[in-house]
């Protein structure tokens, strides 16, 4: 027997004793082994998320769905947050505590960002969460987050929003200094179209973001979030913590916008992996802010790609270039430690989404040769886990079709504690035509 056959045997033992199959339409399989999950990761975990290996897979999100229920149902979680802009997913919050609009079409567009919100399966979270709150006999009410940057990969918003919400949180305690401040502010932002033009993504000369203006509403930007830190006392008694809390979190994230807008502004080779670890520096502070405000009142899960939510360094092969940066989840990591853990998902085939079968002796063929059509598997803290067999297989193809996609590698398993490999996955429902 050759050294690779003993090698490749050894890894088939492994998942064949390790896997935990179940489907997403039994809910007794699927209920246990989302407790086998719970139960392994112990009681210490205030955070957990789950990557999804794609933007396009729509059994991916059937499986957010029915692991929020079990979480809510069964393990004391209060709350959902997903990789969408965090400043709409008010409007959300608000519908499924039942007050604001009265319908979830009145929310789909302005709630979410990247257009996630014209899915079918958020619209199904969104209205079993408000179905939920709406029953008398649930104390604690769930919440729903979005703790992406307000930015996308054609354009950034202005930081008009955030700033705002700010400066009228101060405005219902202090007048006064809150019209100074607009005032000031006022001055600086200009046009909003100005910092949200998409071709400053590709060409820093139609940055803004580090024009004379610019720089003196990052200022001013940093003279508030000061006032906020120094008052602190008086403004929680005029208020209360919890808003409190929101407000220095917008002032701070509208500090952060800022500073992406500098960074797209600036020339230089290191752009694009700067940009992207601002975008994830303010996914991980989002997130924070969020499992504090829940503390007391249950445990959040997170939901977004794979490259967000893993510990390690995340890679993005664009054409020739190769950008890495530290994602949300290896800063998550550093501030919870053992009260954060990540479930990472894998997939065998996905026709809609350019994902042929796996190549024979790949990770994804091994894995889905088992029983199925999901399976859970232990992976940083699995036991035996046999990380040179991994390493030396080679890597499938990937989606010419949905570029969103990467296919699983021993960082996959080093960089999650399990992962969740599903045979197949249709596309979403509702969403836009793939080329």
């Amino acid at each position: 027997m050759s050294h690779a056959t003993s090698m490749h045997g050894a890894l088939d033992d492994w998942i064949a004793s390790e896997a935990t199959a179940f489907s997403l339409d039994l809910p007794e399989t699927f209920n246990a082994a989302v407790d086998r999950v719970i139960a392994s990761l112990g009681g210490a975990v205030e955070l957990l998320g789950l990557g999804e290996a794609l933007h396009g897979g729509e059994d991916i999100l059937i499986l957010r769905n029915r692991l929020f229920q079990r979480l809510v149902e069964e393990h004391g979680y209060s709350a959902i947050a997903i990789e969408s802009s965090f400043p709409r997913s008010r409007v959300v919050n608000e519908y499924i505590a039942g007050r604001g609009p009265a319908s979830y079409e009145a929310v789909r567009d302005i709630g979410f960002s990247h257009g996630f919100g014209r899915l079918d399966a958020n619209r199904e979270l969104v209205e079993w969460m408000r179905a939920f709150n709406a029953d008398t006999t649930h104390r604690v009410k769930l919440q729903f987050y979005g703790f992406d940057s307000p930015t996308e990969m054609t354009g950034s918003d202005s930081p008009r929003q955030v700033l705002y919400f700010v400066l009228d949180y101060l405005a219902s305690i202090d007048g006064a200094s809150a019209k100074g401040r607009r005032q000031r502010m006022e001055e600086h932002l200009g046009q909003d179209a100005d910092w949200e033009n998409p071709a400053a993504m590709m060409d820093p000369t139609k940055s803004v973001g580090c024009s004379p203006a610019a720089t003196r509403l990052r200022i001013e930007t940093e003279e508030l979030i000061l006032e906020l830190c120094l008052r602190r006392p008086e403004l929680v008694a005029k208020s209360d913590e919890r808003r409190y809390r929101e407000a220095v979190q917008y002032a701070r994230a509208a500090r952060q916008l800022l500073n992406y807008h500098a960074a797209l502004a600036r020339a230089s080779e290191e752009r694009v992996s700067g940009l992207l670890g601002i975008r994830d520096l303010m996914m991980a502070d989002n997130l924070a802010q969020m499992v504090i405000r829940e503390r007391g009142r249950g445990k959040v899960l997170a939901f977004a790609h794979n490259s967000h939510l893993k510990r390690g360094k995340a890679q993005w092969q664009f054409g020739a270039d190769l950008f890495t940066w530290w994602p949300a989840g290896s800063h998550l990591n550093e501030m919870f430690s053992s009260r954060y853990a990540v479930i990472g998902t894998g997939v065998g085939v996905s026709v809609a989404n350019g994902i042929g079968q796996p190549e024979a002796g790949t990770l994804e063929a091994r894995l889905t040769a088992g029983p199925g059509p999901v399976r859970l598997i232990p992976t940083h803290k699995g036991q035996g886990l046999p990380t040179a067999a991994i390493g030396a297989l080679p890597a499938r193809s990937a989606s010419l079709k949905n570029p969103t996609y990467f296919p699983l590698t021993s960082q996959s398993f080093t960089d999650f504690d399990w992962q969740a490999v599903l045979d197949s996955t249709a596309y979403n429902r509702g969403g836009p035509s793939l080329p």
